[in-house]
């Protein structure tokens, strides 16, 4: 189990580094070994040893590394497996850590203001732990809390990710990552603030109020704190215990998990950025809850007009149209090659919104990490261009579609994706939902689009 001084002192800061130091230098070591010089490695057992050791560490490397384990190409297969666990998994903070930090966040009495509390974590991440609680009233409650002096180590850490990008800037500069670090550092901050993330959740309660199927717990204000965040327990299963259930249940929480990210997004330009298997739960009636609100990524209306623009352009083979979107996502200087190579990854993520049928996500690959092969194509051709340099804001949608599609594809889920799709951009209209937008974030009082 993790101690608090190793976060919170100077020596512990070093030996942490040390450690990742180890693990990923490792990593990048063995797999440039196995890709580049033919060297064979035991990936399984070495990918267990770097998931103990980012799994002590809390703050953004570990978060850094379960969303390397959602990236397709970015591992091999053993790693990514591996690196997934952290996502629900990660070592948890000892009772003392938790009676200090609710004291701090609630005082010296927090314990009366609660019918139970329980000592264990029920649930231990990146950035924090949630405990199970329960209220006079009887209301089951979660108290999610923040490990101790994340604001440091966020900020360390960091700089870390910024040198590492760096590093591998060095030997492939087909993908640039500055701004994908400013996506990254932005959201890492915000993920900080757990009245933000608070806004959030109303946020999102009111955008789904209407469907039925998907659950956002309520927040209790008055036993949160700027590191703590109360809300109502939502009960459920996780969503790998599902993965072998009857096709109609698999589909069903499929059908959920799509409404939940994309009502949102068409409707209002705003998505969940951490499709992650620790952040939902699936309940006995297939309705679904969403449990983590850190990462929450607002989009300017004309953004998503922009990803409709290239759907109707892929459809309809207009290159003008696909190039408009490309620009309106903030893609520059797109010569036409580079522009043939990133259609060949728009068309693999969007083909299953353009046939007419029941589908899966991905078809034909059985066992492959989901869009492997595209992107691996994509990226030695972007390569051999001489690269390109992603928007912030195709960052995190990238990745949403990439989890979500990873989610399908354990599910088995086979869905007429294009008839859920058209359902929600039908008769869309890029300046009703600028007010749409507006409206709701003014409301829950959340900052508009950076």
């Amino acid at each position: 189990m993790a101690d608090e001084t190793e976060i919170d002192s100077l020596p512990g800061r070093v030996r942490r580094y040390a450690r990742v130091g180890r693990a990923v230098g490792g990593l990048a070591a063995r797999v440039a070994g196995e890709r580049y010089l033919g060297l064979k490695i035991d990936r399984s057992k070495h990918a267990s040893d770097l998931k103990t050791a980012l799994g002590g560490l809390k703050g953004p490397l570990m978060k850094v590394a379960q969303i390397l384990s959602t990236i397709p190409d970015m591992l091999p297969s053993e790693y990514a497996s591996e690196l997934a666990e952290l996502q629900s998994n990660a070592p948890p903070m000892g009772w003392p850590f938790v009676r200090r930090r609710m004291a701090t966040e609630l005082g010296e009495d927090w314990q009366a203001r609660f019918a139970t509390f329980e000592h264990k974590a029920a649930a231990a991440a990146s950035l924090g732990q949630v405990h199970r609680a329960s209220a006079h009233d009887g209301t089951a409650l979660a108290c999610k809390l923040q490990y101790p002096d994340m604001a440091s180590v966020v900020e360390a850490d960091l700089r870390q990710l910024k040198l590492i990008f760096g590093l591998y800037e060095r030997y492939d500069k087909t993908i640039s990552t500055r701004h994908i670090h400013a996506e990254l550092t932005a959201r890492l901050r915000e993920e900080l603030d757990y009245v933000r993330e608070a806004r959030h959740m109303k946020l999102y309660a009111a955008m789904l109020k209407d469907e039925a199927n998907v659950h956002v717990p309520g927040v209790i204000d008055a036993l949160s704190a700027g590191r703590l965040l109360t809300m109502r327990w939502a009960e459920g299963r996780p969503l790998t215990d599902f993965t072998e259930a009857d096709a109609e249940t698999r589909n069903a929480i499929a059908i959920n998990m799509f409404r939940a990210w994309y009502v949102p997004f068409y409707g209002y330009g705003i998505i969940h950025g951490d499709p992650h298997l620790g952040n939902y739960t699936a309940r006995p009636d297939r309705s679904i809850n969403l449990l983590d609100f850190g990462c929450i990524r607002v989009f300017p209306p004309s953004f998503v007009g922009g990803v409709i623009d290239l759907y109707h352009a892929l459809c309809d083979s207009d290159r003008e149209l696909a190039v408009h979107a490309y620009e309106t996502w903030g893609f520059t200087d797109l010569s036409a090659e580079v522009i043939d190579v990133l259609n060949l990854w728009a068309e693999f993520v969007y083909a299953p919104l353009m046939e007419n049928r029941a589908r899966r996500i991905q078809e034909g690959e059985e066992g492959v990490v989901y869009g492997a092969k595209v992107a691996e194509k994509v990226h030695s051709e972007l390569r051999r261009l001489g690269g390109v340099v992603p928007p912030r804001e195709f960052v995190l949608m990238d990745r949403a579609a990439i989890g979500l599609g990873s989610v399908f594809l354990r599910l088995k889920a086979e869905i007429n994706w294009y008839e859920m799709f058209h359902g929600l951009i039908e008769d869309f209209d890029v300046k009703a939902l600028a007010r749409r937008q507006k409206a709701a974030l003014k409301k829950a009082g959340v900052p508009a689009a950076v």
